[in-house]
């Protein structure tokens, strides 16, 4: 363990961040008074290094995300810190969907500090934050609807606008969508998919946008009801889409999208809805 750096979590894993203090692990909390190894976590320039610098792709910043975020979804921030993890530094902050939950029902988002002094997002399932705080406010609350958490805020996962972050050749997703009468229906998917190091055949290490419409306009029904939208992104790339929809979308205007049909767009449309 380096010295002079007050180390804050034994362990992280996945979304749970789990506290220990064992033998010389010492947790460093925001909030508590410092001792001679530690330092609060507000008053640390490390942290404050990273919330002056990180950017997300949009130019959002860190407190600009946590912010809006927790206006929308069920994201409580509790405290940021400091975390020495498999001998890398890492900042984070964890949270709650809740006021009222525990230390141990608490979460964590964390940021691995390279060797050139960058911050890189390492939770996985925070990345669409990457895209803007809209992007990581619908996986949240997309995943509180599959928890089965009360009072999800449907009206902003369902909500096109908050879809414009996805964009293509003919304009932004959630206009386009709008225009073509489209309503948002369950379920909904903003999620970032890495890598599967025993599976290199398979797609990963992208962001990828599932939708289900019901659009009020003509059209073949497997397409105007439940028609399923699917866009990927790797870095750096521009958005693609994935499904026949989507491809209809991105190629065509909304009063064009249904203007041919083909047999083959039946059996896409029907191999391509989530099971």
């Amino acid at each position: 363990m380096k010295p002079d750096r007050p180390t804050v979590m034994r362990k992280i894993s996945g979304r749970r961040a789990l506290w220990f203090c064992l033998g010389q692990c010492l947790i460093y909390l925001a909030g508590l008074a410092p001792t001679s190894n530690s330092v609060r976590a507000n008053e640390s320039p490390l942290i404050e290094r990273f919330k002056s610098t990180w950017r997300a792709q949009d130019g959002e910043t860190i407190e600009q995300i946590v912010s809006n975020v927790s206006k929308v979804a069920q994201f409580v921030p509790r405290m940021w810190g400091l975390a020495e993890l498999d001998q890398d530094d890492h900042v984070f902050v964890s949270w709650t969907r809740h006021r009222d939950d525990t230390s141990g029902e608490q979460n964590v988002i964390t940021w691995k500090i390279a060797h050139d002094g960058t911050f890189q997002l390492a939770s996985t399932y925070a990345k669409p934050m990457e895209l803007g705080w809209r992007a990581l406010a619908l996986s949240l609350i997309a995943s509180e609807v599959k928890d089965g958490e009360r009072d999800a805020n449907l009206r902003f996962l369902h909500d096109p606008s908050n879809f414009n972050f996805v964009t293509t050749t003919q304009g932004r997703l959630g206009d386009l969508l709008r225009q073509g009468r489209c309503t948002i229906v369950e379920p909904v998917g903003v999620d970032y998919l890495p890598k599967q190091n025993d599976k290199p055949t398979e797609k990963g290490d992208l962001w990828r946008v599932l939708l289900l419409v019901n659009c009020d306009i003509a059209g073949p029904r497997f397409f105007t009801h439940n028609g399923v939208i699917t866009f990927e992104k790797s870095e750096g790339q521009d958005w693609k889409p994935q499904s026949s929809f989507a491809k209809r979308i991105a190629a065509f205007p909304p009063g064009s999208w249904f203007a041919r049909i083909e047999p083959k767009d039946r059996e896409e449309q029907g191999d391509e809805s989530p099971r």
